[in-house]
């Protein structure tokens, strides 16, 4: 998957999945950290649409009786990989996706302003797909060629900014393979 970024913020290779949920970027805010989610929607589920409906407004509350405690949430990321590597995109990368919540990193609060989400499909506890670290590594080493504040000392779990709070990407991502490919990369390229 080539991942090149278009002027407006846009994977030109993902799928586009606009999300309301997302607002502009405080002025002269560079984004330089990259954060890394899990979701799934019921927890523990994959497949079905339901994390593309809840990042839209549209997830119906009486599908499911965890739906219903979410239903009303205004939350987004900019990025979600789903099992199979594929990358659907509902913020533009120079918007405020709403993804971090309260947070704080290197004494900096409110992470959203200065950060890029990913969430990828999955829980703490199951094993990520081959395919997704695959993918999150190409689309990683695009992101920190676009935003040069971006390095691999400012990649971090939803947990390592709220902690106490969020426990993803959990114990399952397996962060040395993940900087590992990244590092390797980078020497190649």
């Amino acid at each position: 998957m080539t991942t090149a970024i278009d002027s407006e913020g846009w994977l030109r290779d993902a799928v586009q999945v606009p999300s309301p949920n997302h607002n502009q970027r405080p002025d002269n805010t560079p984004v330089d950290l990259l954060v890394i989610h899990n979701i799934s929607l019921p927890p523990g589920e994959f497949g079905g649409g339901h994390v593309t409906r809840f990042f839209c407004n549209d997830l119906n509350g009486a599908e499911h009786p965890y739906f219903a405690t979410i239903a009303d949430l205004q939350v987004s990321s900019h990025l979600l990989i789903d099992r199979q590597g594929k990358v659907t995109q509902f913020v533009p990368l120079h918007a405020r996706a709403w993804h971090a919540g309260a947070s704080q990193f290197e004494g900096r609060e409110n992470c959203n302003d200065f950060s890029i989400g990913i969430e990828l499909e999955g829980t703490d506890e199951l094993p990520y797909s081959d395919e997704q670290y695959a993918c999150l590594v190409e689309v990683t080493r695009e992101l920190m060629a676009h935003f040069p504040g971006l390095t691999t000392e400012r990649i971090v779990g939803h947990s390592d900014i709220a902690p106490g709070r969020k426990t993803d990407p959990g114990p399952a991502f397996d962060w040395v393979r993940y900087k590992s490919a990244l590092e390797l990369l980078n020497q190649v390229g």
